[in-house]
C-alpha cells in the first residue's frame, strides 16, 4: 500500500513520473490511459509497474465512492519512437504495434462497449474523481458527503452506466451549487483542474474544451463567435452555441460543470468568471465571460434565460 486516500496514491504516482520517460501505462484491453496515470511517463519498467499497481489501488479506492467505475487492466508499454512526448502532452495512447505489452486479460463486456460510450463514462468518472479529491483535501466535508449520498441514491435506481455517469455530473453540480459559495466553486474548479491531465498545448482553450466534450459524446455540435474585449476593464466574452448537450436542466439552471472545469484545465491563467445561458433553437447559447477582477457566477449551474 502506498497510501490510503486518493490524494496520497495520486501523489505517489506523480512522484514516480518523469517528463521524458519511455514507459507508460494503458489498459491492456481497450488501450485507454486510465486516471490517475493518464499522461504520465516513467523512466523504467519497474517504476511503471509500480505506477500500474498504484493505479489499480487508486481505482479500487475510488470504487468505494463509485461502484460503477469502469474496470481496467493496467499494463506497462514502452514507446520505441525516438521522439518521446512529454509526460502530459498526451492524454491517451492506444496500445499498438511497436510498443511492448506486459500482459493482457480479456473482459468482453468492457471491450465491446462503443468507443464513444467508454470515453463518456471515463470522462465523467475522471471529472468526479478530481472533484472528490478536491472536496476531501480542501475541507469541503458537507459538500463531499452530500455528493456521495446523492450518488449512492442514484446508483440504486439508475442501472445504465452511461445514464448513471451523466446523472452523477448533474447531481454533483447541484450539490456544489447549493453548498459552496461562488468563490468557493471557482477555487474548487481551479484545484480540480490541476488533478486532470494537461491538455494538448497546440489546441486553443475553447476549441479544445468543446471538441473534447464532442469527442466523448457530451455534446453533439458547437459553433462559437470570434470573441470580444471590452477595453474599459479588459473583460472578454465569447458566445458558443451547443446542440445535443447531454446534461439536463434542473430547477431553471443548466449544469455547466464539465464545461467550466475543462475551460479551467485548458486555460488556468484566464478561466471563465461567469457563464450565461439561453435556451435557443433546440440547443443552448452560452456566453463565456472572463475578467481580471471576477465576481464568479454560473460556474457549475448557469440560470437559463429566455431567448431574446
Amino acid at each position: 500500500m502506498v497510501g490510503t486516500t486518493l490524494v496520497e496514491i495520486r501523489a505517489h504516482i506523480q512522484a514516480l513520473a518523469s517528463d521524458d520517460g519511455e514507459y507508460y501505462v494503458v489498459c491492456g484491453r481497450t488501450g485507454d490511459r486510465p486516471v490517475p496515470v493518464a499522461g504520465e511517463r516513467f523512466d523504467g519498467r519497474a517504476t511503471a509497474r509500480s505506477a500500474a499497481r498504484a493505479t489499480e489501488q487508486y481505482r479500487t479506492a475510488l470504487r468505494r465512492y463509485d461502484p460503477q467505475l469502469p474496470c481496467y487492466d493496467p499494463i506497462v508499454c514502452q514507446d520505441t519512437d525516438e521522439a518521446v512526448p512529454t509526460a502530459r502532452a498526451q492524454r491517451r495512447a492506444p496500445a499498438t504495434a511497436g510498443r511492448e505489452r506486459e500482459a493482457t486479460r480479456a473482459t468482453p463486456d468492457a471491450a465491446s462497449r462503443p468507443l464513444e460510450g467508454r470515453r463518456r463514462v471515463e470522462f465523467c468518472h475522471r471529472v468526479s474523481a478530481a472533484l472528490f479529491e478536491t472536496l476531501a483535501e480542501e475541507g469541503y466535508d458537507d459538500a463531499e458527503t452530500a455528493v456521495m449520498d446523492a450518488y449512492f441514491d442514484l446508483a440504486e435506481t439508475v442501472a445504465d452506466p452511461d445514464e448513471l455517469c451523466l446523472c452523477l455530473l448533474e447531481s454533483m453540480a447541484g450539490e456544489l451549487g447549493r453548498r459552496l459559495t461562488p468563490a468557493e466553486q471557482a477555487d474548487a474548479l481551479a484545484s480540480a483542474a490541476t488533478r486532470l491531465p494537461a491538455p494538448d498545448p497546440t489546441r486553443r482553450p475553447i476549441e479544445g474544451t468543446l471538441s473534447g466534450l464532442e469527442d466523448c459524446g457530451l455534446l453533439g455540435r458547437y459553433t462559437r463567435s470570434p470573441g470580444s474585449v471590452r477595453l474599459a476593464d479588459g473583460t472578454r466574452s465569447v458566445v458558443v452555441r451547443l446542440s445535443g448537450y447531454a446534461l439536463s436542466p434542473r430547477d431553471g439552471s443548466l449544469p455547466v460543470l464539465p464545461i467550466t472545469l475543462e475551460l479551467h484545465r485548458h486555460r488556468p491563467d484566464w478561466p471563465p468568471s461567469s457563464l450565461r445561458v439561453a435556451d435557443v433553437d433546440e440547443g443552448w447559447r452560452i456566453t463565456l465571460v472572463t475578467t481580471s477582477d471576477p465576481e464568479p457566477s454560473g460556474l457549475v449551474n448557469a440560470p437559463i434565460a429566455p431567448e431574446v
